[in-house]
């Protein structure tokens, strides 16, 4: 939940006599321009004269762009409007993304005398959040403790939500805001003609401006749920499936009780990913390291549970061409574009197989043999490391992944399961080896699990600086300080995607 400060009655409104002036801050299809046209016909239909313009950017998401809208009444003499806004002249900010608010900050569009800021609690990452290797987000504290003191007044909730909720865009959602917050001299109603005038998506429009209406004059968020229980490991099919899948819950329910959740989620990961009895694999895999009666080892368990079943269901062909078929990834794309009932979704996969993924895909001692001749590579990248594009809405094509996708029966043969399964051993039998004399460095040296992700190039830079790592590590375990080295190594490589940070961290640790 959402919370931010009633409107108090007493602050002051822009005067009716002068110019208003009103800059959006929107990125690219959340319908900026629209609430700009709204905005227009709003002043323009209660008397006002009013100009609307916009500078487009790109500002590392969509594209970024600054609407500027200046009102004020018309009388003897014709006013004259700015084509921008300026620092310290703005009435009211509106950002259709919490980091937008930032940036309008940043530019001084936001001053404490006179502002008031209207923003979106929800993020759109930016291109250098979601290229980094591990969580890049960035903290938008600091944005909404920086908005409440820049701002004279800070509107804050989550409209986008509500915006979904409605079946409309967070246009509308803002739009209500703005209504609510007072700042204009205009009523709801002339609000609602302004929507109307668009002629187009106007019910769902005027359902998400009165939600974003009312949050607004609550001051609280509306849509906020309670917390969901987490899902029970339930499971359908065969008599002969559920005992032996009953069979292992058990097993995970003898887990220490902390790690008891992850380790359910875990079992039904890769029994999902492959079988029953690989489901036996993780449970025996995860048992050197159910240790109770710590902190340490709590925390160890339900690391390990986390990082081996995600280790073990490996992003392969065979399981992409099954997410790819699931008819709950077609539903979900369908909600999200919001198509109708009318509607016809049509679906294009991009495929780009690396002679890696080919001979993965062949039975374990001929894929070693072709994996060993680099002429053989390259001739079999020849052949297929091309761009393809398949339409998984046509029946050949689907036919084709779903019969990929049917090959859970094969992995065990592959080459790719013979090269995971190595690697897995591995790295568990380094971690085990610490388990009981330190369970930190335990931990850490299973938590680089995380390192590795993706499949294709993404995968193997992550191998690289999971090696690299893990290599480093060996080099300090026996220091009292390992558990930390082997921390700082492991957040390194996270920072960047070609490595750099972990190569710095490598070269401060060899200092030593």
């Amino acid at each position: 939940m959402t919370v931010q400060q009633p409107i108090p009655a007493e602050v002051a409104k822009p005067s009716p006599d002068g110019v208003i002036k009103v800059a959006i801050m929107a990125v690219g299809g959340q319908g900026g321009g629209v609430l700009t046209r709204w905005i227009e016909a709003l002043a323009r239909a209660q008397g006002y004269a009013c100009q609307a313009t916009s500078v487009a950017g790109v500002a590392q998401r969509t594209g970024a762009t600054i609407y500027y809208v200046e009102m004020a009444r018309t009388g003897s003499a014709q006013p004259v409007f700015a084509l921008a806004p300026s620092s310290g002249d703005v009435d009211i900010l509106i950002a259709s993304e919490l980091m937008e608010a930032g940036r309008a900050i940043a530019r001084g569009f936001v001053t404490p005398d006179r502002t008031t800021l209207i923003a979106s609690s929800h993020r759109n990452l930016a291109i250098s959040e979601k290229c980094a290797p591990g969580d890049g987000t960035a903290d938008a504290t600091e944005v909404r403790a920086a908005a409440e003191v820049a701002a004279a007044r800070f509107i804050c909730f989550d409209m986008e939500e509500l915006a979904v909720e409605s079946g409309s865009v967070i246009s509308a959602t803002l739009f209500g805001a703005l209504a609510a917050s007072g700042c204009l001299p205009f009523d709801k109603g002339a609000f609602e003609d302004a929507i109307r005038s668009g002629k187009r998506g106007v019910e769902s429009s005027l359902r998400a401006f009165d939600a974003g209406f009312h949050a607004c004059l609550k001051g609280v968020q509306a849509s906020s749920e309670p917390e969901r229980p987490p899902s029970s490991p339930g499971a359908s099919g065969p008599v002969r499936l559920l005992d032996r899948w009953e069979s292992l819950t058990r097993r995970a329910a003898d887990l220490p009780e902390p790690a008891r959740p992850i380790a359910f989620a875990g079992l039904r990961k890769v029994v999902d990913f492959m079988d029953a009895d690989y489901g036996e694999e993780y449970l025996d895999r995860l048992a050197p390291f159910a240790i109770s009666g710590s902190l340490g080892g709590n925390e160890l368990t339900k690391v390990a549970a986390k990082y081996i079943a995600n280790a073990m269901a490996y992003d392969d062909v065979i399981r992409v061409a099954d997410l790819k078929t699931r008819a709950a990834r077609n539903g979900r794309i369908a909600a999200e574009i919001a198509t109708g009932p009318q509607q016809i979704l049509h679906l294009t996969e991009y495929m780009h197989p690396r002679a890696e993924e080919i001979v993965g895909l062949l039975p374990a001692r001929m894929g070693a043999r072709f994996a060993a001749s680099p002429r053989a590579m390259a001739r079999i990248d020849r052949w297929f490391a091309k761009g393809r594009r398949l339409r998984s809405d046509r029946l050949g094509p689907f036919l084709l992944l779903y019969a990929l996708g049917g090959l859970k029966w094969y992995r065990r043969r592959t080459r790719r399961h013979a090269v995971e399964q190595a690697h897995l051993d591995g790295w568990l039998s380094r971690a085990a080896r610490f388990a009981d004399a330190d369970p930190a460095l335990a931990t850490e040296i299973l938590c680089c699990g995380r390192l590795i992700k993706g499949y294709s190039e993404t995968y193997a830079r992550g191998l690289s600086k999971f090696d690299k790592v893990l290599g480093m590590v060996d080099r300090v375990a026996d220091r009292t300080d390992a558990a930390s080295c082997a921390r700082r190594l492991r957040e390194a490589a996270l920072l960047d995607e070609e490595g750099e940070a972990l190569n710095d961290a490598v070269r401060a640790i060899e200092a030593l």
